[in-house]
């Protein structure tokens, strides 16, 4: 077995848990939907999300506080700008949802799926694959069965589309700029930054903490959801493109569907069942892509540097 070869299927499986990863992020995304619900009946949005992400922050800077030193002038930079467009993102979501129906919502902000591609076409001239656009269009087209009854634009949904717009930039750079490497010192800066951005809009009023019977599940939205998936994404961006990571991410509704099913016995209607089956397609789709990308990558990578090559027979050359 040629040394291209072995490194191609390294390159292959790392890419595969990469995706998974991304897979398992979404699911504990999609399982904080009731928590989330729950607590935002007794605690106001921006105090709950400054709070959560100051957390997640500590925990991250708490746990492994040697990772740290790496922070660096360009970690700082990127993580600031991450999280600024995280939070930008947050709060326009949160806030255009009294505006507009849940399941409106839930569509609308999934539109990060076809945003990315485009943005990553218009800032980075990078022409999405026609594997890539097929699972693109099955997500969408998997989100819209799923959440739609009905729609006009308005004021909501406008807001709700530009945290689309800042979750689909974030992407996008994070996919740019992470690193294996950095990506623990990454998502402190990020967290921190979320939080403090958040924090400048909850203080206007005072901040309200959690009372003591929703200390685990805030413990759980901050630690678990938080900071351990935002790790995670931070370190799996770093080897899947954007766009294949946005419709990955789709997931989450998903996992939201299965999760109200198997625990809270939520019905489960025909669309949700058709939109869950697109979008499990559409990953499907792009854990087969982002392997065959990555092999090939590293197949091309080695054979220039002539990594694996059979040298020439004498007399091959004509000598």
């Amino acid at each position: 077995m040629s040394a291209a070869t072995v490194r191609a299927g390294r390159t292959g499986r790392r890419t595969t848990s990469a995706v998974l990863a991304l897979v398992a992020v979404t699911a504990v995304w999609g399982s904080t939907f009731p928590l989330s619900k729950d607590l935002l009946t007794r605690l106001p949005v921006t105090d709950y999300l400054a709070l959560r992400f100051l957390t997640a922050a500590a925990v991250i800077g708490l746990t492994r506080p040697g990772a740290l030193r790496r922070i660096d002038g360009r970690v700082l930079l990127v993580g600031a700008g991450l999280g600024s467009c995280y939070a930008a993102g947050q709060a326009l979501q949160f806030f255009g949802l009294p505006h507009t129906p849940a399941t409106v919502s839930a569509f609308v902000v999934s539109m990060y799926v076809v945003v990315t591609p485009l943005l990553a076409a218009l800032l980075l001239r990078v022409r999405p694959s026609g594997p890539a656009l097929l699972a693109t269009a099955l997500a969408s087209a998997g989100v819209g069965v799923m959440s739609l009854r009905g729609w006009t634009l308005g004021f909501g949904e406008a807001l709700t589309l530009a945290a689309a717009a800042f979750y689909a930039l974030h992407i996008l750079a994070l996919s740019r700029w992470s690193t294996g490497r950095t990506a623990y010192p990454l998502t402190f800066v990020q967290l921190l930054t979320i939080g403090l951005c958040l924090l400048a809009w909850a203080a206007r009023d005072g901040v309200q903490v959690p009372g003591r019977h929703d200390i685990a599940g805030f413990l759980y939205l901050s630690v678990v959801a938080g900071a351990g998936a935002l790790l995670v994404q931070t370190w799996a961006q770093s080897h899947v493109p954007a766009a294949p990571a946005a419709v990955v991410m789709v997931l989450e509704p998903v996992w939201a569907a299965f999760f109200g099913l198997v625990i809270w016995r939520e019905p489960l209607d025909g669309r949700t069942a058709v939109g869950g089956a697109l979008v499990v397609c559409a990953t499907w789709l792009v854990v087969v892509m982002s392997r065959r990308a990555a092999r090939a990558a590293a197949s091309g990578a080695a054979d220039a540097a002539g990594v694996g090559a059979v040298p020439p027979r004498q007399g091959d050359d004509g000598s």
